[in-house]
């Protein structure tokens, strides 16, 4: 823990909102600052934003052929175009060249979402390499301590190859999921605190380019395990929904014997694995298609060195 990690300075930020175009606190954040920029900016990086699918924007749909979060993979981004490719293939590509491609790659990416999930302040990283986001979670759960909502950090590790997610693209990025908030509406405390976390975040990159020191620490990250399917039938109808004690109750400690469905018949049924996990994600409404009744997480600790720029 007495080493310290070296990055070097974030000179190039860029917020998406729209990646899914109905979750709208990331659309209404990115738009107004489309058209004046001057809160995003600090006095050691430039930043701009940018709506990431605006087709689906325009229609207030999560995506028109395919979930564009899901079209970052390295086979997508080096495969021959093709006309026929779907929409967000090719928007992907583009999002590629402008912003993750060779020297022109950006520095950081924020990717802003809604969850119909109680999920809270969610800060989603797709790298257990990435310290400097790693710091900057930190920085974000220090600074909310008061808060009503307060800021989980999630971690789905991804080996490079396989990740396919928007922020795979930049040297460094983070996932706000804020939730709940249903789908094609924006709620004023959601789209309030997402805008304090990217106000902050940005604060903690300017800090940083500054030269300001962070200190090692210890922190809780819940770390992803599997996926949940809902109960189906032989035909694969759904026979069984959320239970009402698991329902809202993300980041709650799911032990064995708790209930986690109800049958349409009356019949509970209960969590049987013996470990202790962590639910998320629960009943999130763009999940059904996935086939996903809710995500399983582990609590691990983890000691982080100190960070400081590079010099």
């Amino acid at each position: 823990m007495s080493s310290i990690a070296h990055n070097a300075p974030i000179s190039r930020v860029v917020v998406f909102g729209g990646t899914h175009g109905n979750e709208m606190s990331g659309v209404a954040l990115a738009k107004h600052w489309l058209k004046d920029p001057s809160e995003i900016q600090r006095q050691t990086f430039t930043a701009q934003s940018c709506i990431a699918n605006p087709l689906a924007v325009e229609k207030c749909v999560r995506y028109l052929d395919q979930d564009l979060n899901r079209c970052f993979s390295n086979e997508i981004l080096s495969s021959p175009e093709s006309e026929g490719d779907p929409y967000e293939v090719k928007r992907a590509r583009e999002i590629y060249q402008q912003y993750g491609s060779g020297v022109s790659s950006f520095d950081f990416a924020f990717d802003l979402h809604n969850t119909t999930s109680n999920m809270g302040a969610t800060l989603l990283r797709c790298s257990k390499d990435d310290l400097f986001s790693l710091h900057l979670a930190n920085y974000l759960q220090s600074s909310s301590e008061d808060q009503v909502m307060p800021c989980y950090n999630f971690l789905i590790d991804i080996p490079e190859k396989d990740n396919a997610y928007l922020q795979h693209i930049t040297k460094h990025a983070l996932c706000l999921e804020l939730g709940p908030q249903p789908q094609g509406v924006v709620r004023s405390d959601m789209l309030s605190r997402m805008r304090e976390l990217v106000n902050q975040s940005l604060d903690f990159i300017d800090l940083f380019n500054k030269g300001k020191e962070f200190p090692s620490f210890e922190t809780d990250i819940y770390k992803f395990v599997s996926k949940v399917d809902f109960p189906r039938d032989s035909t694969g109808e759904i026979t069984a929904v959320i239970h009402a004690e698991l329902q809202d109750k993300d980041y709650v400690p799911l032990k064995p014997g708790d209930p986690i469905f109800k049958t349409l018949s009356g019949r509970d049924l209960y969590y049987e694995d013996e470990k202790i996990l962590y639910p998320t994600f629960i009943n999130e409404a763009a999940y059904y298609e996935k086939k996903v009744a809710f995500i399983l997480a582990e609590k691990v600790n983890w000691k982080v060195p100190a960070l400081k720029v590079e010099q």
